[in-house]
């Protein structure tokens, strides 16, 4: 069993500033990226932020220099979120592309998802 467990959301106004984090744990036998996405209603999933296990990153256009994402360890991946907006509203996703122990290949793996709430 794998699992991505999220905290950090909740309310604030424009401006502010919250930090998301999310950890992995299981049967992992390696993990080669980890990131957020986020769908606020009405809306597809997009991508936020990712980072790769060699410290690679990649910000959706409309976070960078807002945004930053960043790795404690292999199995902890935070998103620091500075100047917030309105329309950064949305429920947000860690996701991990990982190995299990049982398997050759990788796969997707997904968080059951935090709130983020920005008012005007």
């Amino acid at each position: 069993q794998v699992q991505l467990v999220e905290s950090g959301g909740g309310a604030v106004q424009a401006g502010g500033s919250l930090r998301l984090s999310c950890a992995a744990s299981g049967s992992i036998f390696s993990i080669s990226s980890m990131g957020w996405y986020r769908q606020a209603p009405g809306k597809q999933r997009e991508l936020v932020a990712i980072i790769t296990s060699d410290g690679s990153t990649n910000y959706a256009d409309s976070v960078k220099g807002r945004f930053t994402i960043s790795r404690d360890s292999v199995k902890k991946v935070y998103l620091q979120m500075d100047s917030l907006k309105p329309e950064d509203t949305a429920n947000y996703y860690c996701y991990a592309n990982l190995r299990r122990l049982w398997q050759t290949l990788f796969d997707d793996v997904w968080g059951q998802g935090t709130q983020v709430t920005v008012s005007s």
